[in-house]
């Protein structure tokens, strides 16, 4: 692990123009560079790099970020990997904290078989094209495939010397130890003791990872025996649920098209690569799975599933589509003619017309899955309650609340049943979901949590919102089903607060380290809020961010996010201002060198170009009135920007993307869409915060109240005393929600101090 004031100076020394030219050619357009994104094809540049902002944004494909950010999205790598990246081009020496005794053993141990892999591939591949058994055997067959000399060298293909143990010997004669070649699955060990090649008389296909380290073998057998391909077995290494054949050879393509086609085979990709459709990969065989499927996310949402047209084509296209769908992938599906595999049918086209035939064939995963099973079923009714129940498990599966109602009335339309029906079924099914998804992070939790406890953790949510204070306990009483009610609500409905919460913390990603400053004239027309303590509007020895004013108000009211990970943000954000107002006083400083420089070259223009002492005099107040102007605006852009870089690099990639999106905007990069807007101020910034507040706890009464009100409608007339109380309870939130604007600003400000 990188120690954290390494990353720190990694971040800061990283210039976002700089990292980008090395992969676009940029044009200075104003404070802005431009040039043709990287991430997808097009013609005119709609890809813009702000140097201020340390910021890159596509306006086209939407994708940019920090300089971190860019390298995970344009290299596919991990952050910890960025990082690295970064601190090479750099320079920076990178000394990771101490590991343990078992961290050293575990990386002394992968570093050992990545040396070892990439030795036995670089063998195996010079047996393939330097001896007369691997031309005549291993070549041949390649040739017979149709595998041309570029894919061989590019996919690294090789040949394993039909000798007992040839390979084995020679690396152990160049100091590899037995326990790593047998780790690495190149060596087996006979009864009797005898070490031997394992994939002896077999052609070979190397297996790298996104970053193109040799990970693992395939290898094809051409001698008829009981294995037609044999693996390489799971290390520390090698994890087949996490590897993907050909990903190191397609991701740039995959992230060019925004789309990756799946195969089964590693001839597969070999030959749609070779037909200039180089955004595929394998799953080698094996069942799709989370990892391999959370890999291809890092380069896309959109995949085709391509499969041979029989009946064990059909059915490997239906395993895995509620995993791909729940991981919000946009999933398609191409069956082949029967008789072809994507290998035999790329040889037999060209690639334009393989092109022609995807276009023609390719399907939706749902539409697919649903024309299939009714045909299976016929005209039996137990058959199609079945395909039914199917369907809906796959819609349930999907995140996107627009997205199962577009499938909801599909299926509706598709099997003719009432899409009330079909709505009811698919909201019960992902209610299920939910709840099993709520209860595999409970027991991972509890498992890390505690390793050596089987028992259940009946610890309650972290993110459960605790009830407002009232002088009432019968009125506390109501009130303190708030969060309840809400956490109950997102599991059924996805976040019903989502819209409103992310609206909050929006605001404070773009602007929540200035200062809060209350104005009642700006923002609000209405009697919202009142009663604020005023601020002064520049950063000063008194600081009172947006983001401590958001802060009292949920401590005041006992409310917090319900989404994860506007949580997460929240709480760094707020773990952060110490951070920022110790970092202040460096830019202050830096800034007012800034500031006597331009004073010396305005005083010696003005100098040069006024003769009066009048003029002079003029010119100068004016000068420094401008520099007044500079340094506020500076301070304000510093604060503003700085809650948004930390959480743009962050290494947390839901915090991180969420950044990424909520800044990325036209008025924010490109001076383009600026040079008629002006910036708004401070005041009306924390009044918009105001009104997000307002409208969130507002909600959170809505949520509260309907609650009762749907209980009272079902359960009511049964106790007059509880109905009663019901009714009270009732009248009480109704007050509250029409008090909640007046008392929104209610609350005594206590500046932090430099």
């Amino acid at each position: 692990m990188i120690d954290k004031a390494t990353v720190q100076r990694i971040k800061d020394v990283a210039d976002i123009v700089e990292v980008v030219s090395d992969y676009v050619h940029l044009t200075r357009r104003g404070s802005n560079y431009m040039g043709l994104c990287p991430f997808h094809n097009e013609r005119t540049p709609s890809f813009s790099v702000n140097k201020r902002r340390n910021f890159c944004y596509c306006f086209s494909c939407h994708k940019g970020g920090s300089p971190v950010n860019f390298i995970m999205e344009k290299e596919g790598v991990s952050y910890h990997e960025a990082l690295l990246h970064l601190a090479k081009k750099y320079g920076i020496k990178v000394e990771e904290r101490e590991l343990t005794d078992e961290e050293r053993k575990v990386q002394s141990e992968r570093e050992g078989l990545l040396v070892a892999a990439e030795n036995a591939m670089h063998k195996m591949e010079r047996d393939l094209h330097d001896t007369p058994e691997g031309r005549d055997v291993g070549l041949s067959y390649l040739y017979s495939r149709g595998v041309t000399e570029e894919a061989i060298r590019k996919f690294h293909l090789g040949y394993a010397i039909d000798k007992g143990d040839y390979l084995t010997s020679a690396m152990l004669r160049e100091g590899f130890e037995e326990d790593t070649l047998r780790a690495l699955g190149v060596t087996g060990k006979s009864q009797s003791g005898h070490l031997y090649d394992k994939y002896r008389g077999r052609v070979i296909f190397p297996i790298m990872n996104s970053s193109g380290k040799v990970v693992g073998f395939g290898g094809r057998d051409l001698k008829g025996g009981p294995a037609k391909y044999i693996n390489s077995p799971e290390s520390v290494l090698y994890h087949k649920n996490n590897e993907l054949y050909g990903i190191f050879q397609a991701k740039s393509e995959i992230v060019r098209q925004d789309k990756c086609f799946l195969v089964e085979g590693y001839l597969d990709v070999i030959g749609m690569w070779q037909s200039g459709m180089q955004n595929v990969v394998a799953s080698s065989g094996t069942a799709l799975t989370d990892g391999q499927i959370a890999l291809i996310h890092r380069f896309t949402n959109n995949i085709t599933l391509l499969y041979d047209g029989d009946k064990a084509g059909i059915k490997a296209a239906l395993r895995g589509i509620d995993m791909l769908l729940s991981h919000k992938m946009k999933v398609s599906v191409l069956l082949l003619p029967d008789g072809d595999d994507p290998d035999s049918f790329a040889r037999k086209h060209t690639p334009e017309e393989f092109r022609e035939y995807i276009a023609r064939h390719e399907t939706d995963i749902i539409r697919f899955k649903m024309q299939v099973l009714m045909d299976e079923a016929g005209d039996d009714p137990q058959k199609k309650a079945g395909v039914v129940n199917s369907v809906v498990e796959s819609i349930a599966s999907i995140p996107n609340d627009v997205e199962r109602m577009v499938y909801i009335g599909e299926c509706s339309r598709i099997m003719k049943i009432d899409d009330a029906a079909v709505a009811n079924a698919v909201e019960r099914a992902r209610i299920a979901i939910i709840d099993r998804q709520i209860a595999e992070r409970r027991a991972r939790k509890t498992e890390k949590d505690f390793p050596d406890n089987n028992q259940n953790n009946d610890k309650t949510d972290s993110n459960a919102v605790s009830p407002s204070p009232d002088n009432s306990s019968e009125n506390n009483e109501g009130t303190r089903q708030w969060m309840k009610v809400l956490q109950s609500s997102s599991e059924k409905n996805h976040y019903p607060l989502y819209p409103l919460e992310r609206n909050v913390i929006e605001q404070l990603v773009k602007n929540g380290y200035l200062n809060f400053v209350y104005d009642a004239s700006a923002g609000s027309s209405d009697d919202s809020v009142d009663n604020h303590a005023s601020v002064e509007s520049e950063v000063s020895e008194e600081i009172y961010t947006n983001v401590d004013f958001v802060q009292e108000e949920l401590e005041a009211d006992k409310i917090d996010f319900s989404v994860p990970v506007f949580k997460r943000v929240f709480d760094f954000l707020y773990d952060t201002i110490d951070q920022f107002i110790e970092e202040l006083p460096q830019f202050e400083a830096r800034l007012q060198e800034k500031i006597v420089s331009e004073r010396e070259s305005g005083r010696m223009e003005i100098a040069n170009r006024y003769t009066t002492i009048q003029e002079i005099e003029r010119e100068e107040k004016l000068l420094e009135e401008r520099l007044g102007v500079m340094k506020r605006n500076e301070i304000m852009d510093y604060a503003r920007y700085y809650p948004g870089d930390l959480l743009a690099s962050h290494e947390d990639d839901e915090m991180r993307k969420l950044a990424n999106e909520l800044i990325n905007e036209k008025y924010k990069l490109s001076g383009i869409f600026t040079k008629n807007l002006a910036a708004p101020k401070e005041s009306e910034i924390s009044a918009s915060i105001i009104r997000a507040i307002t409208e969130w706890k507002s909600e959170i009464l809505n949520l509260e109240l309907k609650d009762v009100m749907e209980r009272f409608r079902n359960e009511g007339g049964k106790d007059e005393e509880e109905d009663i109380r019901t009714l009270n309870k009732i009248n009480h939130l109704m007050m509250m929600r029409s008090k909640v604007a007046k008392n929104i600003g209610d609350r005594i400000i206590s500046p932090r101090r430099k």
